[in-house]
């Protein structure tokens, strides 16, 4: 079966092609209920739909680009006369502009009607903003911008209703088949022998068929809820804006037009807007139109869409359109119904489902045809075969009916259905421990994890940095506090207190920001905000120095070329260039160095090795170091060129303490017992990885730690070599960890789960099996790319995560070993007792309680076991373990055995063993197989908790749904025996025979236990 369903419904991996979700959808036969079974499977057709939008898109941009280049080239100089009148409502509302003009300009590129209006401080004005201070939050102004101009939401798809639910559940084409013969029995019955009696086999099938719809609806309704929920999570987005002269962060849901957003790498663009001014803004609008080219955006082509990413530099925005007026919200709106992939298992499980759906409806073919046949020849040996009564009308629909409910029981629907309910139940409970799953199947995929490649910023670290060292003249001091600070500070010539200042101040992403209670607030990285804290405490005022000199050029931080850089205008009228980053590359840029006077003299081979040894000494300590550096730029026109790359003065180096997180070590030694290989991936010196990997239990004596570069030059052979015992790679570029990551999937075949928060870390989330991006310090750039986010950076979550994932995939184990015994059990007993007898133990009312247990109560009680520190225990299972394994074969088919043994025995010998005669006796043994199989499923699914261990007790009263289940099902096997004869065809049972049912139950969990010890192969 497990090679079967490889070939046939295997290769549906994340990114999985078109094609090969086409496959298996084909692939796919006897589906009770399509409406259902496909619900939490991509919709591809709305998924194509997306996919010509983005060409009309492409198509629309390309078009608008080529005619505004065209049109700038005769408009420069030319002052044009707008012919817009404004619409009465727009202008009593305040504003000089309309939303579908502003709509039109940006989406259309239209540099004309732009420049007509008064270009970007024209629009703004016409929006009544400053492109200074932002919006005026009055809440009256706010309510009458959403009027004229609309809110930034998209439309969704509404939340269907429970009734939608019941429906859909009703769709079941056995249920209405046996709906059907519900009605046949209850017209035919009515007619033969009257109301009452005569109905109680047909309204029996009625109120056993909207038990189990009502029963799924609820399931189904529950996971819908929880799935939206989810949903609302994933789209939290927050972003920098201006807003009465504040910066502050607000939700891309609550932006309107006149808003002033600031953007930076890795940011999606919230909304259509106007640049206002920036450095190197370079966009990404692949997800908007396919365009894989990226576009610089400036002064010359203001015009920025909702949905594409920033890709490189800064600037500030003016938004103009927002929500279901722009392309972008147009295409979520397609996008949102194209639903997300299905997993690896839920295909796998539809395979599991259509093999045994198939074999069960040749065996209800078989036992109807066995049972007419038994009634035909009967007719034929009575000779009344042309004389047909009520009664036998009413023999042949039930047999039909019986045929129908043993396909009921035997297509296991449930099985992808309990996939989808195990995990939402775990994606839900994972919100709580700080993981939002963007993507199903990660969940699924983390369980089989063999290797996670982890950063070390923020997820080994914490995040919180301080400057606690400090060389700057060649001298080094502890600068942990304000007032050590202030002695280095005296102790330093003023023109290089100065020019440190100038570098840090200036050579920033981060800004210092008076919030609204009139606090000195940080933004940027945890880096910046460190060096930015430690330019404070030297007495500098950021906007005073920033306000010396004129920034002409930016080029952020580059995890290629490990450094950033700006250009400045001096007072004077000279240019100077900033530089900083690692320190080991930056010094090999100086070519000068500040003297202890604070004189510019040239770096000689002394002084490069003792800045080398403080380097050295800092990483060793496990501090970042970053080296800062300044050149004087005598040509003006450099400012338009690539920023130099060498001929620096160095200025000092700076050693920045990020703390181990607490608990680190104790998830990197369970991950090891739990087969999990962890790597550390960093852009740090290799110093510092290596006293940072060794405090967190990475790095051990036999492992290696390695340098990018060095990385990068080795052969295919020798990569080959060195990744088994590859443990840290430092100063490291998205390519090697791209790289890395690719070797161990391909190369070793290993699951990989990969870190990552820079906009350059997206190759590598995408390539690896389970990307995990940072919540905290994560660019959109990398949650987009991601499958789950860590909400808290914290490396003990991504191991909650692997322990969420275990669980999920060995609870499915043990409900797909549930329903297998249960489907086999009444396959097996149903057709062979009318093959042999001519008659079926179970009715059809019998067997849909029967389906309802194994189905849905069952994946409710099984699928929603939460985990335990023994999952961590045992070794992945890794790309290559078959799902159904042989441990579960050997307990489903020791379990089948034992409950086929006792059933047939009843069957045969029950009359005599209970004493049983007269003319009830035959519904008083079936009722006595119903009850004693039931019971048989109740202890079977105690034992199913677990697939290995005899103990199946241990946190048993934890897992509330599962103790709430047995009970209810025990409860209403009691009733459905004692009070609902006259519909289920049972007869109240005495106190020693149900006594002989609990106990034939019982007695299948010591057999259980007994077969676990059964040696078995290691498949």
């Amino acid at each position: 079966m497990e090679s079967y369903l490889n070939e046939n419904f295997g290769g549906v991996s994340k990114h999985a092609p078109e094609e090969s979700l086409q496959r298996w959808r084909k692939l796919v036969g006897v589906v009770k209920n399509p409406k259902r079974r496909f619900r939490f499977t991509a919709n591809l057709s709305k998924r194509s739909e997306a996919a010509a939008m983005k060409r009309s898109n492409q198509e629309k941009l390309r078009v608008a680009v080529l005619v505004s280049k065209a049109a700038l080239q005769f408009i420069h100089g030319i002052a044009f006369q707008s012919e817009y009148i404004v619409p009465n409502e727009v202008r009593e509302a305040g504003f000089e502009i309309c939303a579908e003009e502003l709509g039109s300009i940006v989406e259309g590129h239209d540099v004309k009607k732009l420049k007509a209006h008064g270009g970007v401080q024209g629009i703004a004005k016409k929006v009544s903003t400053s492109t200074s201070d932002g919006l005026v939050t009055a809440d009256e102004s706010l309510k009458r911008r959403e009027n004229v101009y609309g809110v930034n939401k998209f439309t969704e798809s509404q939340v269907r209703s429970f009734w939608v639910f019941v429906w859909e559940a009703l769709q079941d084409m056995t249920l209405i088949i046996l709906a059907a013969c519900a009605f046949v029995s209850l017209v035919v019955g009515v007619a033969t022998e009257g109301w009452p009696k005569g109905a109680h086999d047909g309204l029996g099938i009625v109120a056993s068929i909207l038990l189990v719809v009502f029963v799924t609806a609820t399931s189904d309704y529950r996971q819908s809820l929880q799935f939206k929920d989810l949903d609302k999570e994933k789209k939290k987005i927050f972003i920098q804006v201006t807003r009465q002269g504040f910066r502050q962060k607000l939700s891309i849901y609550d932006l309107l037009p006149g808003d002033i957003v600031h953007l930076a790498i890795g940011d999606q663009v919230p909304a259509d807007g106007l640049f206002i001014s920036g450095f190197n803004l370079l966009i990404d609008e692949s997800s908007l139109t396919g365009e894989s080219e990226p576009l610089i955006v400036s002064a010359d082509n203001p015009f920025l869409l909702s949905g594409t990413k920033v890709q490189d530099g800064s600037c500030k925005m003016l938004v103009t359109t927002v929500g279901m007026r722009t392309q972008w919200g147009k295409l979520m709106a397609t996008l949102n119904e194209g639903g997300d992939d299905e997993t690896p298992l839920q295909v796998k499980l539809n395979g599991v489902a259509t093999i045994i759906g198939k074999i069960g409806l040749a065996f209800a073919v078989v036992t109807f045809a066995v049972l007419a046949e038994g009634l035909v020849r009967r007719k034929f040996q009575q000779g009344s075969y042309f004389n047909w009564s009520g009664d036998d009308a009413l023999l042949l629909l039930e047999y039909f009916a019986i045929g129908v409910t043993i396909v009921v029981v035997a297509v296991p629907e449930g099985l992808p259905l309990a996939v989808t309910l195990s995990l939402a139940f775990a994606m839900k409970k994972m919100m709580n421990d700080k993981a939002l799953v963007r993507h199903l199947a990660a969940c699924e995929t983390m369980g089989s994890a063999t290797t996670i490649c982890s950063d070390k910023t923020g997820t080994l670290t914490t995040n919180h940095m301080t400057v606690v060292k400090a060389c700057i003249c060649g001298s080094t001091k502890e600068v942990s506090d304000r007032e050590e600070v202030r002695i280095m500070c005296s102790q330093l010539p003023e023109s290089a207190v100065k020019v440190l200042m100038q570098s840090i101040f200036n050579n920033t992403s981060g800004e210092v920001v008076i919030s609204q209670n009139g606090k000195l607030e940080i933004l940027g990285s945890p880096t910046e905000a460190a060096l930015l804290e430690f330019g404070l405490s030297l007495g500098g005022v950021f906007q005073a120095v920033r306000e010396e000199t004129k920034l002409v050029k930016v080029e952020p931080f580059n995890s290629v070329k490990k450094r950033m850089a700006v250009v400045l205008q001096l007072p004077g009228g000279g240019y100077r260039a900033h530089c900083k980053g690692a320190s080991e590359i930056i010094l090999a840029a100086c070519s000068k160095v500040l003297d202890s006077t604070g004189d510019v003299v040239p770096l000689d081979e002394a002084t490069v090795s003792h800045l080398n040894s403080t380097i050295e000494s800092f990483a060793n300590e496990a501090l970042r170091t970053l080296c800062l550096a300044y050149m004087e730029v005598e040509d003006s026109s450099l400012a338009d060129k690539e920023i130099p790359a060498d001929g620096y003065t160095c200025i000092g180096i700076v050693g920045i303490k990020d703390p181990v997180r607490p608990g680190v070590k104790e998830s990197v030694a369970i991950c090891r017992s739990a087969g999990i290989v962890v790597r550390m991936v960093t852009g740090d010196n290799i110093n510092t990885a290596k006293a940072i990997a060794r405090e967190c239990g990475i790095l051990t004596d036999d492992g290696k730690a390695i340098e990018g570069p060095e990385f990068r030059n080795k052969s295919s052979e020798e990569i080959r070599d060195l990744i088994p015992r590859l443990q840290v790679m430092a100063r490291s570029s998205p390519l090697d960890k791209h790289t890395l990551v690719k070797h161990l999937r391909t190369t070793f075949g290993e699951v990989v789960a990969v870190t990552g928060d820079g906009t350059n870390d997206a190759p590598a989330l995408h390539e690896a099996d389970i990307g995990l991006a940072m919540g905290i310090a994560g660019t959109e750039v990398a949650k987009e790319s991601a499958d789950v986010i860590i909400l808290d950076d914290n490396f003990s979550t991504i191991v909650t995560v692997a322990k969420w994932g275990r669980s999920v995939y060995i609870n499915i184990q043990k409900f797909v070993q549930f329903q297998l015994t249960v489907n086999i059990v009444a396959l097996i007993v149903n057709f062979s007792s009318a093959c042999l007898t001519g008659h079926a133990p179970l009715t059809a009312v019998q067997l849909l309680w029967v389906n309802m247990i194994m189905d849905t109560l069952g994946a409710l009680a099984l699928a929603t076991e939460p985990p335990n520190d023994e999952l961590m225990k045992r070794a992945p299972v890794g790309r290559k373990g078959n799902f159904i394994s042989n441990a579960m074969w050997r307990n489903i088919l020791g379990q089948a055995v034992y409950q086929f043994i006792v059933i047939w025995y009843l069957r045969s010998k029950g009359k005599l063993l209970f004493g049983l005669d007269g003319p009830d006796s035959d519904l008083a043994l079936n009722t006595l197989i119903f009850n004693s199989f039931v019971f048989c499923q109740v202890f079977n699914e105690i034992s199913c908790r677990e697939m290995e261990k005899i103990c199946v007790f241990t946190g048993i009263l934890d897992n509330y749904v599962f103790a709430a289940v047995i009970t209810c099902t025990v409860l209403f096997q009691f009733i459905i025996v004692q009070f609902l004869g006259d519909f289920a065809n049972t007869t109240p049972l005495t106190l020693y025979q149900w006594f002989v049912s609990l106990f034939i139950g019982f007695v299948g969990m010591p057999i259980a236990a007994a077969i676990k010890l059964v040696p078995i192969g290691s498949k």
